[in-house]
């Protein structure tokens, strides 16, 4: 067992199939600035099988908005949409927060077809 982690910590199999985290390309990226935090507006293409999903994502401080056009993501489509100020948020893009506070995509280092699924 890991430091600092109990068995409550642990996720069965079951509860980690259930997330849905699958590759999709960015097709559209507009300011949001309604957000209270900096962020993009962001339209992510998952394939056939899911189409498309709007995001809010920070990533104003690395990221320039024609930087991310045509990027490919990994995110969560599978959580509830969530409203943030006018518009509504349909998918999680995933990355990881930097000791400065700055978020970095994750992202497949080699192309997969939009609608991949992690697994």
């Amino acid at each position: 067992m890991k430091v600092g982690m109990s068995e409550m910590d642990y996720l069965s199999w079951d509860e980690f199939e259930r997330v849905e985290l699958r590759a999709g390309t960015i097709v559209s990226v507009e300011a949001f600035p309604e957000a209270r935090k900096p962020a993009y507006r962001l339209v992510v293409d998952f394939g056939a099988e899911v189409g498309t999903r709007k995001s809010s994502a920070q990533l104003t401080d690395l990221y320039d908005m024609d930087e991310l056009v045509g990027k490919q993501v990994m995110a969560v489509i599978n959580f509830a949409p969530k409203q943030i100020g006018p518009m509504k948020s349909e998918c999680l893009v995933t990355g990881f927060y930097r000791e400065d506070g700055h978020v970095v995509l994750a992202v497949p280092d080699l192309g997969v077809p939009n609608g991949a699924r992690l697994g």
